[in-house]
């Protein structure tokens, strides 16, 4: 997961006598992408924002698995797919590699399946895994500043677009993976209506990435809550962002940004 809750990056300015951004042709039939349900880690994130914890959570971020609550919310995600029309919800699942996500899947899959949902094949591609932050890997912002605060104050200056943590990514490189996962998807996968199973991260850059080339790096950074459903329609040639970070579908069980 990232390691700190979103900052406002410095959006940058579209230079004279610019035209739109140039969407690239894209030949999925339909695109939504989830973000996992509540982990044990944005558990954590937020008791140390409360307690003002500087300690790190213990154990790899690849391994962080959902709370009571993010199975719940998974559960809910799973009726949401129940209640999809065959012939238009999603028949591909792609899956990021981590435990968080495959175990959002696994519920969202089983509960469909007590509801007499359809069952859809699924795949995993490293490329969706979360916003890697290295040295920083599982440390609350109140334990980055503590430990290292000339780090947190770049962190600030940069904005958090185009921060990189030592040994880490800025969400510019999750961008440049994304790109080349959708081009390979929309090759390997013409016609499918697909759900990514995911990370906030990857959904930020999902959504600059789909807005095609020349796209202004975001001055703000929308939130994209647990268990949320992104999803973007075809017109024939280019996906378009049809709504945002829904969480309708979860009816009160209340997710982390």
């Amino acid at each position: 997961m990232t390691a700190e809750p979103r900052a406002v990056p410095r959006g940058g300015s579209q230079p004279a006598g610019s035209v739109p951004p140039l969407v690239p042709p894209c030949g999925l039939g339909a695109l939504w992408a989830v973000r996992h349900g509540e982990s044990t880690a944005n558990v954590a994130f937020a008791a140390a924002a409360v307690s003002r914890s500087t300690e790190p959570v213990t154990g790899r971020d690849r391994d962080v698995t959902l709370s009571p609550l993010g199975v719940r919310q998974a559960e809910a995600l799973g009726g949401w797919l129940v209640g999809q029309d065959r012939e238009r919800g999603p028949d591909l699942v792609v899956c990021s590699p981590y435990t968080r996500a495959g175990q959002t899947w696994q519920v969202m899959r089983e509960f469909a399946a007590t509801q007499g949902g359809p069952v859809v094949e699924a795949v995993v591609d490293e490329r969706l895994r979360d916003r890697e932050t290295g040295v920083f890997e599982l440390h609350p912002p109140t334990a980055v500043r503590a430990r290292n605060p000339e780090e947190a104050d770049r962190r600030r200056l940069l904005g958090e677009w185009h921060y990189r943590p030592p040994g880490g990514e800025a969400l510019t490189d999750v961008a440049l993976r994304v790109r080349q996962f959708l081009t390979d998807l929309s090759q390997a996968a013409p016609g499918r209506r697909v759900l990514l199973v995911t990370h906030d991260g990857v959904l930020l850059a999902l959504r600059y990435v789909l807005a095609g080339i020349g796209a202004t790096a975001p001055g703000h950074l929308p939130p994209v809550p647990n268990a949320s459903l992104s999803h973007w329609h075809t017109d024939g040639r280019t996906l378009r962002l049809h709504t945002w970070g829904d969480t309708a579908h979860l009816a009160g069980e209340a997710g982390r940004d």
